[in-house]
C-alpha cells in the first residue's frame, strides 16, 4: 500500500501564516498537519505502508527532509515529487506517476479526519465523504440504492447531493486511474481551467468501476484561520489524555492551565491563564496574559495578551490587549510601547 499526498497548493486563504511555512507543515497541537494526516491513515488502514509520496511546490530542502522523515518514522519510503504549475488535482497526481502502481490511498493535505476506515476490496475504490450544508464549494457524489456512487459532480451550481468528497480516496489499481488521467490530459479536458480528479473518477465509473462510500465521523478543515483554530481545538479534545502531561522543560509560574492544552518544550508561562484549547509551540514565552481557543507557534513572545480565537506564527512578538488577532511569522505588534 502507498499513500500519495498532493500538497503543492499556496494556502492563500491561511495567509499570513503560509507566507513562510507551507500550509501542510503548520503544526496543529504540536504536529504538522501532513504528519497527522499520514499517521492517522496508517493507523486505521490496517495495511503495511510501503511508500509515502509527497507532491510539493518549491518548498526547499529543509521541508523536503522533514517530509522524508515523516515517512521513515512510519516505516515507509519517502518520495518527493514537484508540481510546478497549479493545473488541478488530476495534474498533481500525474506528477507522482512513478509511484502510482498497485493499491494506493490519495490524501490531499489540507484536511484532518476521524473515521472508522474500511478498505472495501470488492470495490474498485472507496471515496470518503461528509454531509455538508453548502455543497456548491465541493466535489460531491450521488448514490444508488445499494450505496454505490453513480455520479461525481465538481462544485455543483444546483443541488445534486450534499455528500462532499473530503479529499481521501482508495484505489485498488493506481494504473487504472492513471489511464483515465492520461486520457483527460492528452485530450485537454478541463473544468475551471484545471484537470480535475473527479473527471477521471466519472470516466472510471462510466466504464463500470464500482466505488463504495466511506463516511467520516469528523472532517476538520485547515483552510483559513478560523477553521484551523477550530481544528486545533478538536484535536486537543480528541487527544486530551495525551495532552495532560506537560514536558519537564516547561516552566509554569503563578499561572493556571485549563485543559486541554498543548504545551511545547521550553515554554515559559508566568502570571497567566492559558486555556482551554490552546497550543503553545516550543520555546514560546507568555507573560501577564489570558489566552483561550488559540494556536501559538514556536519561539514567540506574548505579554499582556488577552486573546481568543487567535493564531500567531513562529518567532513573533505581541504586546497588547486585543481579543482576536492573526499574526504571521517574525512579526511584531506592540500596543504597549509609548514610542
Amino acid at each position: 500500500m502507498k499513500i500519495i499526498v498532493p500538497m503543492a497548493g499556496r494556502g492563500s486563504r491561511l495567509r499570513p501564516h503560509t507566507l513562510t511555512v507551507p500550509k501542510p507543515l503548520i503544526p496543529i497541537a504540536g504536529k504538522p498537519i501532513v504528519q497527522r494526516l499520514v499517521e492517522d491513515i496508517a493507523k486505521v488502514a490496517n495495511e503495511t505502508i510501503e511508500e509515502i509520496a509527497f507532491i510539493i511546490g518549491d518548498f526547499g530542502p529543509e521541508v523536503e527532509a522533514s517530509l522524508i522523515k515523516v515517512a521513515e518514522n512510519l516505516g515507509a519510503k519517502g518520495t518527493i515529487y514537484y508540481q510546478t504549475e497549479p493545473l488541478g488535482t488530476a495534474h498533481a497526481i500525474n506528477c507522482a506517476r512513478a509511484s502510482m502502481t498497485g493499491p494506493v490511498i490519495i490524501a490531499f493535505a489540507d484536511t484532518l479526519f476521524r473515521a472508522d476506515f474500511h478498505l472495501d476490496t470488492n470495490a474498485d475504490g472507496v471515496i470518503w465523504v461528509k454531509k455538508v450544508e453548502d455543497p456548491s464549494a465541493f466535489g460531491v457524489v450521488k448514490l444508488d440504492d445499494y450505496g454505490f456512487i453513480t455520479d461525481f459532480v465538481e462544485k455543483p451550481k444546483e443541488f445534486v447531493s450534499d455528500l462532499a468528497i473530503i479529499g481521501i480516496y482508495y484505489f485498488n489499481s493506481a494504473e487504472k486511474l492513471m489511464k483515465e488521467i492520461d486520457h483527460i490530459m492528452d485530450n485537454n479536458i478541463m473544468e475551471g481551467g484545471e484537470y480535475q480528479l473527479t473527471t477521471a473518477l466519472e470516466n472510471l465509473r462510466a466504464k463500470g468501476a464500482k466505488f463504495s462510500l466511506g463516511k467520516v465521523d469528523d472532517w476538520m478543515d485547515c483552510g483559513n484561520k478560523n477553521v484551523t483554530i477550530e481544528t486545533n481545538s478538536k484535536i486537543l479534545e480528541y487527544e486530551k489524555e495525551l495532552m495532560s502531561n506537560y514536558p519537564e522543560s516547561a516552566v509554569i509560574e503563578n499561572s493556571l492551565i485549563i485543559p486541554p492544552c498543548y504545551i511545547g518544550e521550553n515554554v515559559k508561562i508566568t502570571n497567566s491563564k492559558i486555556g482551554p484549547y490552546v497550543s503553545l509551540g516550543n520555546n514560546t514565552k507568555i507573560h501577564n496574559s489570558n489566552i483561550e481557543h488559540s494556536l501559538i507557534q514556536g519561539s514567540t513572545i506574548i505579554d499582556h495578551g488577552n486573546l481568543s480565537n487567535s493564531m500567531i506564527g513562529n518567532s513573533a512578538q505581541y504586546f497588547g490587549v486585543s481579543r482576536e488577532i492573526s499574526l504571521g511569522d517574525y512579526s511584531v505588534l506592540d500596543f504597549l510601547s509609548k514610542d
